[in-house]
């Protein structure tokens, strides 16, 4: 299967915050937060369709999300998950004293999974927190 390398941004989103008001734990905050934007071109190379299942794969971790179309751009080599558990999983967690990791210019691969599920926040920290024990 196709792998590709790519700059991943974040930042929140109006969807997020309606979905927010329903509760973290609920599937709807999964659909506007455990998805990746990327360019059409990007959707090429891994030779994948959209809402497709993709691995997402930092120095910091790995998440599953739906790749979905980037709501701006073009911009090839560059993706976007909305903060939260998902970001979180693969940002790196040093804040230098900010208080706030660098949600910026993270470098990730990301891989086709067709087989695996784009899990609900509640079971990401439940996920970190078994790994952790």
């Amino acid at each position: 299967m196709a792998k590709i390398q790519l700059n991943l941004i974040s930042g929140r989103t109006i969807q997020q915050g309606v979905a927010i008001e329903g509760g973290k734990e609920k599937p709807a905050y999964r659909e506007a937060c455990g998805i990746i934007e990327l360019d059409g071109e990007d959707f090429k190379k891994l030779g994948i369709y959209r809402n497709s299942n993709v691995r997402v794969t930092s120095p910091y971790g790995t998440v599953v999300v739906k790749a979905v179309d980037a709501t701006q751009g073009p911009h090839p080599g560059l993706g976007w998950i909305p903060m939260g558990p998902w970001a979180n999983s693969i940002t790196n967690p040093n804040t230098y004293s900010t208080g706030m990791p660098t949600f910026k210019g993270v470098p990730v691969e990301v891989e086709p999974a067709p087989n695996e599920p784009v899990l609900l926040g509640i079971e990401l920290v439940q996920k970190a927190c078994r790994a952790e024990g």
